[in-house]
């Protein structure tokens, strides 16, 4: 007589759709989620491998990252992200980036949960953007937000912002594909957004006359080469890590979600150190600034936030989303897929 066995042998597969569910409609939520995270890790009670980048030959921009980690907390997670970058896929008319996460139990290491992950990588970055500029840039109200890349990273950014609800008077929009940003204007009229809307033709142009910034882009080697045309108190969301050269980056005022982490793959940071040999243009990191360690900004320079995309953010939302989907009844659960 065969018997069951003591344990799980279930796989959950959550979709696209299943993922969006939980997350719309979270914002504040999702911003404070990453907050905690950020503490989480800065407190040690993380465990988060560097990345190794898988590229192909005869291509640079494109590339697949392995991003896993242990994230403890209240609601502990284990696991894995596999993302691909292929910007060429936006010509072709399919997103740039896609992704999988994969859930693995605390307790036994089994895998519990897989999941589409883009949209999660989406949002876990634009809420670490939307928490600096909540912590970051000073004033109550924002005289014009610029966005440099008019892609998907930036309209998650532009929301997240938007919902942090801290009133902005205009946007300022730069992309190389002039049709990208006149798009990426449509959509913002559309999603409810009444105030001025200006493209630029330059990211320099942007930078002058945009207080915060967010940089969101495909680049692989820097173009900005000076911040001299910032305007005083200025903050920068450099989302994408590798727009600034380290003349530029020596002009700032810079802080990291980690510092070893951002310190690698050929980001702005870590040009910059390889040049000077040390690290010490790196002020702190955004935990510290939650936790009271560090000031918010020092020295009178542009502020620079630097997120390299820690696992733990990562972490943090998929176990979200999977505890919420369970508790929701959504999902597609493989009984018998595991040994």
């Amino acid at each position: 007589m065969q018997t069951s066995t003591p344990y799980s042998r279930e796989l959950t597969l959550l979709g696209l759709n299943d993922v969006a569910a939980q997350l719309q409609g979270q914002e504040l939520a999702l911003i404070d989620l990453a907050a905690q995270a950020y503490v989480t890790h800065s407190r040690g009670d993380s465990r988060l491998p560097q990345s190794e980048y898988l590229r192909f030959p005869n291509l640079e921009r494109e590339r697949i990252i392995p991003k896993a980690g242990y994230l403890g907390g209240a609601h502990p997670a284990a696991g894995i992200k596999w993302i691909s970058s292929f910007p060429d896929n936006v010509g072709r008319g399919m997103p740039r980036a896609s992704a999988l996460i994969i859930l693995n139990s605390v307790q036994d290491g089994r895998p519990t949960t897989v999941m589409e992950g883009s949209l999660i990588s989406g949002q876990r970055t634009a809420a670490s953007a939307a928490l600096a500029a909540r912590l970051l840039h000073q004033g109550d109200r924002v005289k014009r937000f610029g966005l440099v890349g008019c892609g998907p990273i930036n309209r998650e950014v532009l929301r997240f912002v938007l919902a942090d609800r801290r009133p902005i008077d205009g946007l300022g929009l730069f992309d190389l594909d002039s049709a990208r940003a006149e798009a990426f204007a449509q959509e913002a009229r559309e999603a409810g957004f009444t105030k001025s809307i200006e493209q630029f033709g330059s990211a320099d142009d942007l930078l002058a006359d945009c207080e915060l910034v967010s940089f969101a882009t495909s680049a692989v080697v820097p173009s900005v080469s000076t911040l001299s045309m910032c305007p005083p108190n200025s903050t920068i969301l450099h989302v994408s890590l590798r727009d600034f050269t380290p003349e530029a980056i020596l002009e700032a005022d810079n802080i990291a979600d980690d510092v070893e982490h951002v310190l690698q793959a050929n980001t702005s940071l870590h040009r910059t150190q390889q040049l000077l040999g040390h690290s010490d243009f790196l002020r702190g990191t955004l935990a510290q600034v939650i936790e009271g360690m560090t000031p918010a900004r020092a020295g009178g320079r542009p502020v620079m936030f630097n997120p390299f995309g820690l696992a733990a953010l990562d972490l943090a939302f998929a176990e979200f989303v999977a505890r919420t989907c369970r508790a929701a009844g959504r999902g597609a659960v493989i009984p018998d897929f595991l040994p």
